[in-house]
């Protein structure tokens, strides 16, 4: 499918009919709106016991979907303000607001993000939190560019090169965005323990 322009990706992805996909700080997500995670599941031939992460542009718009004690929202929430915006997701407790397609075989919790990328950030600002992945195959290594994720998934709706470009001056200014990482994000899960690392990513995580 062409490459559309901002406004048009946006309102695809309000819409929920259709996968959009846009750079992060760590690779190119593939995202939908969550009560349509499904399409996600279909696309990437993916297994319903992987769940997918509830992206934000703001940690404020992420913690309406958890629920925990005051002394566990506190730790978490110091956490967020340390990590994020960045390359970590964090696992948590998830209450009934969470639509259960983003996790279908457990949605009583729920993994939450916010990238280091303004990019990303500016459309998740105009979308509300997005239930995202990357954009692959299931076990396949995640495509990295526009051109590879126009070839394989000609469904998914990105931007030209062009658009963001613009999007980069807009939002960057004189100084270039930083790029992608290329490597997914660390995944922390909340327990009854504590903290348990399910992926170590970029980020070197100490909770």
């Amino acid at each position: 499918m062409p490459a559309v322009s901002l406004p048009e990706l946006i309102a695809a992805a309000r819409s929920g009919n259709h996968l959009i996909s846009f750079p992060t700080d760590t690779v190119p997500a593939l995202a939908t709106r969550p009560d349509r995670s499904r399409l996600i599941f279909e696309a990437k031939q993916r297994s319903q016991t992987k769940p997918l992460i509830l992206m934000g542009a703001d940690i404020a718009d992420l913690w309406q979907y958890i629920q925990g004690s005051k002394a566990e929202r506190e730790i978490w929430q110091q956490v967020a303000a340390n990590y994020l915006p960045g390359a970590l997701t964090l696992v948590l407790p998830a209450n009934d607001r969470l639509p259960p397609e983003v996790n279908p075989t457990d949605p009583t919790t729920i993994g939450i993000r916010v990238p280091d990328s303004a990019i990303a950030r500016h459309i998740l600002s105009l979308t509300a939190p997005l239930a995202t992945t990357s954009v692959n195959r299931s076990g396949q290594p995640p495509l990295e560019t526009i051109a590879e994720i126009n070839a394989q998934f000609s469904e998914v709706l990105t931007l030209s090169l062009e658009e963001l470009n613009a999007l980069e001056r807009e939002l960057g200014g004189d100084r270039p965005l930083p790029p992608s990482a290329g490597i997914p994000s660390t995944v922390a899960k909340w327990t009854d323990k504590g903290w348990e690392i399910l992926r170590q990513g970029s980020v070197k995580f100490e909770g």
